[in-house]
């Protein structure tokens, strides 16, 4: 301390290259095994096509007592065909009570008549097994386009007959809505997620190809009470795990709605305290989801 900062007498490593290892000598509390059983509630496991494949991957759930896996999808990693799979594998399988399937919507091209042709569908996928819809995701309401080429927004009312039905059918939703705010944020060394945006371009969010986030997440909270009977999961936490007041907000003005906390768990532990009372006040809100795949990945979380 006090010295003035001197000129580096070493060649600068590149952030990537840069493996510190740490010197704390402290004991090491490691939790291979869930003390309780565990639902995952925003599953990706591979095709459970076979029962095969169904057995291989609950031998993976099984030592960490992981008990249900919800398999979520989109339209374009899992077909509606193979969702229909799927549950037709897990009706003759022996582990079929460790599984729940949730159906999906493919958004392109809306227009007239969707909402009512694509509740029907759902309605027809929730009556093959499917217990759930989502996860919906980011490009709903980024990317994806309304038939007469206009960017469909979350609370297009061409879509109501989906939420209703899935209200009266009694199943919740998960919606991925778009990304962590500094997505958006000036693309410089002051953005928490620079790195993250170098190594990752696609993920930047700039004003010509993305809507605001603030205009986002306005429309998601339009839409969510514009249905206050329909249960909605916001995936991620709605990416306001680093605002906990706001999450807040959202929670006792929205009844209706959760949180699961897929991808964000760096965000609560740079405030623990803060985190450790929002999940005891909002317990019964927020739903555990590990998001990828990777067992090895589980007892992190």
């Amino acid at each position: 301390q006090g010295r003035r900062d001197r000129e580096p007498d070493a060649p600068l490593p590149n952030i990537r290259e840069y493996k510190a290892t740490s010197t704390l000598v402290v004991p090491e509390h490691l939790v291979p095994r869930a003390k309780f059983p565990v639902v995952d509630f925003h599953g990706h496991p591979p095709p459970l096509t076979t029962t095969d494949a169904v057995d291989r991957v609950v031998s993976a759930m099984d030592p960490l007592n992981l008990r249900i896996m919800v398999v979520t999808g989109n339209p374009g990693r899992i077909s509606r065909e193979q969702m229909r799979q799927d549950i037709e594998v897990l009706r003759t399988s022996k582990h079929k009570d460790r599984f729940a399937v949730f159906a999906n919507i493919d958004f392109r091209n809306v227009g007239p008549g969707f909402g009512k042709t694509t509740a029907e569908q759902l309605e027809a996928d929730v009556k093959a097994g499917a217990v759930g819809l989502g996860e919906i995701m980011k490009d709903f309401g980024l990317t994806a386009r309304k038939a007469d080429g206009t960017r469909l927004k979350l609370d297009d009312p061409e879509l109501d007959p989906v939420w209703t039905t899935a209200a009266r059918l009694n199943i919740p939703v998960m919606l991925h809505v778009g990304d962590p705010a500094p997505f958006w944020n000036a693309y410089d060394y002051s953005n928490e997620r620079y790195l993250e945006m170098a190594l990752f371009p696609n993920r930047r969010c700039p004003a010509d190809r993305c809507p605001p986030f603030e205009e986002l997440m306005a429309e998601r909270d339009r839409l969510f009470k514009k249905h206050p009977k329909t249960k909605f999961v916001a995936a991620h936490f709605g990416w306001h795990g680093n605002d906990l007041g706001r999450a807040a907000k959202m929670l006792d003005s929205m009844p209706n709605v959760y949180f699961e906390v897929g991808a964000v768990l760096y965000e609560f532990g740079r405030q623990p305290r803060a985190s450790r009372e929002f999940f005891t006040k909002y317990q019964d809100r927020i739903l555990f989801g590990k998001d990828a795949y990777e067992p090895s990945e589980y007892p992190y979380f």
